[in-house]
């Protein structure tokens, strides 16, 4: 299932081994990303290393393994799908998580930011969710 996973998933995979990190790393799910997500969790990287308990070289280990099962777009990708979701969202910056489902024909987006639920072109997904979808495949 393709889907386009938030930046608040990837920080909450960052800070705890649970749930959310299991789910990145089951096999059913290929996620899909705009390329500023990883600037955008940068920015946050202090604050997620003291969350965490983690030094900050365990911290880019595990950045590193984390995008590694995540597919990053170029701007230039999916641009031509920002216009068509400008107004979709108040946050702007969010728009690009759409124009990349839209892009990529994604099931639809994984993210715990109530501002997704907005809109009503792209399917919001939660852990739950997502937990569903493979306990119904069984």
């Amino acid at each position: 299932m393709k889907i386009v996973v938030d930046s608040n998933r990837i920080i909450a995979a960052l800070i705890s081994d649970g749930t959310t990190r299991e789910l990145i790393f089951n096999k059913e799910f290929e996620f899909f990303a705009p390329d500023y997500m990883k600037i955008e969790i940068e920015k946050y990287k202090d604050e997620i290393i003291e969350k965490a308990g983690l030094q900050e070289d365990e911290f880019d280990v595990l950045f590193s393994i984390l995008f590694d099962k995540i597919k990053i777009l170029s701007l230039k990708e999916y641009e031509g799908y920002l216009k068509e979701f400008s107004e979709s969202l108040s946050d702007f910056k969010d728009v690009a998580y759409l124009a990349v489902c839209k892009k990529i024909n994604a099931e639809g987006i994984w993210t715990h930011d109530s501002g997704f639920r907005e809109q009503k072109v792209v399917k919001v997904f939660s852990n739950i969710d997502l937990l569903n979808y493979l306990r119904n495949l069984e």
